[in-house]
């Protein structure tokens, strides 16, 4: 045998398993959260409370001034923190963040990179300190400090800990800051319609990252979890769901105002394409449970297209047919050479379209919802998109519904240029 008792009464293992069950919590909250003060206080709190110290504080990088500064910080004291800039060079901070290594110093009295006079302005004594960097991707955007262990001295066990709470963090505060970024640039929108549409498409591709690993991290919890917690990594998916939505709309924003009437033709394998589409857009579609199918011919289809525009156009039409699918669902995309000619399909077994509106749905900004009952959200520029860049492939793209509830099928035809 192991042990005399059942592990479950074993204190260490107790506190280990509370302890992960905050972190798991933090990231749940951490990924449905885009407010940044909000998030920063719930990190410091969160880190304070897991590692047993007396304060933490989170510093971020301002490139301006090519200094740290407090961004949060625990106690009463956090506000005249933030009036002192904190240098890169010659401060425990700033070693923590050029160095983008952990830094444990369980005895800070003596040490010259010791920023005194953060300690003098607000009356706190710091003796001994954990800080780690955070970092998005392969850049550090600030620090999160732990400060004065209560019992003991800080471990690697307690590194290990902050180094996960960081990489939480790291990634909702980049989040929130480029949600930010991106609500204060809508308010100067009309200032410059240039301006606007390089921004829509920085944030839109920017976004993705961020809100690639929030579904990363929701879909893992919704299925590991039981219970509450998978309640509300539910919650989270649909969140995410809502603001991919966004950043689809973004782009295709950005696209309808772009000048689009050059073709650049190029040699391309159908099949590849299509595949190479479903896989960037499967993401939604694991949100909602869904599957994508293929129907594809046994022949190649080789030919010769504008392989960026018709991605374009096709992403649109699988964006719409996931959205408009129920949970569960099923997307089947197909081609199939006739004659002189390529077909290729989107279709989808969800809500339908009413036959009086299978043309209306390719005008701009047309929703089939009314406004005041309007569940599925987008703008309704895809198809408008869509369309424009097929017809400029000298193509055709409609819809097909038997009516409402009987799902709807999106049909493309393209000259068959063989490569």
């Amino acid at each position: 045998m192991l042990g005399t008792g059942p592990l479950e009464s074993s204190p260490d293992l107790k506190e280990t398993v509370a302890r992960l069950r905050r972190l798991v919590d933090l990231g749940t909250t951490l990924n449905s959260t885009l407010n940044l003060n909000d998030l920063l206080k719930l990190i410091i709190q969160t880190a304070a409370d897991v590692l047993e110290c007396e304060a933490t504080s989170i510093l971020l990088y301002d490139e301006q001034r090519s200094s740290l500064f407090f961004a949060a910080a625990t106690g009463e004291d956090a506000d005249k923190l933030s009036e002192i800039p904190v240098p890169i060079d010659n401060s425990l901070a700033g070693t923590i963040f050029t160095t983008k290594e952990p830094l444990i110093l369980n005895r800070i009295e003596g040490d010259p990179r010791h920023n005194a006079q953060a300690s003098e302005h607000v009356g706190f004594q710091a003796k001994s300190l954990l800080g780690v960097p955070l970092r998005i991707r392969d850049k550090t955007i600030g620090v999160l400090e732990a400060l004065n262990k209560k019992v003991g001295s800080f471990s690697d066990a307690d590194k290990n800990l902050l180094v996960v709470v960081a990489s939480h963090a790291a990634v909702a505060i980049h989040n929130a800051q480029l949600v930010k970024a991106l609500k204060k640039a809508y308010e100067d929108v009309t200032k410059a319609d240039q301006l606007k549409s390089n921004f829509l498409a920085l944030a839109s591709h920017e976004l993705r990252t961020p809100l690639g690993i929030i579904i990363g991290y929701a879909t893992f919890l919704r299925e590991e979890s039981e219970g509450q917690n998978s309640e509300h990594a539910e919650q989270v998916l649909n969140a995410a769901m809502q603001m991919r939505t966004l950043l689809e709309d973004m782009n295709n924003l950005t696209m309808l105002e772009a000048d689009t009437s050059s073709v650049a033709v190029n040699k391309i394998l159908l099949q590849d394409i299509l595949e190479g589409i479903a896989d960037e857009v499967k993401e939604l579609a694991q949100i909602k449970r869904q599957t994508i199918a293929f129907d594809f011919p046994e022949e190649p289809l080789k030919m010769m297209l504008d392989e960026k525009k018709f991605r374009a156009a096709v992403v649109n039409l699988f964006h719409n047919a996931i959205r408009f699918s129920p949970e569960k669902g099923e997307v089947i995309v197909g081609a199939q050479r006739e004659k002189e000619s390529v077909i290729i399909w989107v279709k989808d077994h969800g809500i339908g379209i009413p036959k009086k509106e299978l043309e209306d749905i390719f005008k701009k900004f047309y929703q089939v919802e009314s406004p005041n009952v309007r569940r599925y959200g987008g703008m309704g520029i895809g198809l408008t998109i869509a369309q424009g860049l097929v017809k400029e492939q000298a193509g055709r793209l409609w819809a097909e519904s038997e009516g409402e509830g009987k799902g709807a099928t999106f049909k493309i035809m393209l000259p068959y240029k063989a490569a």
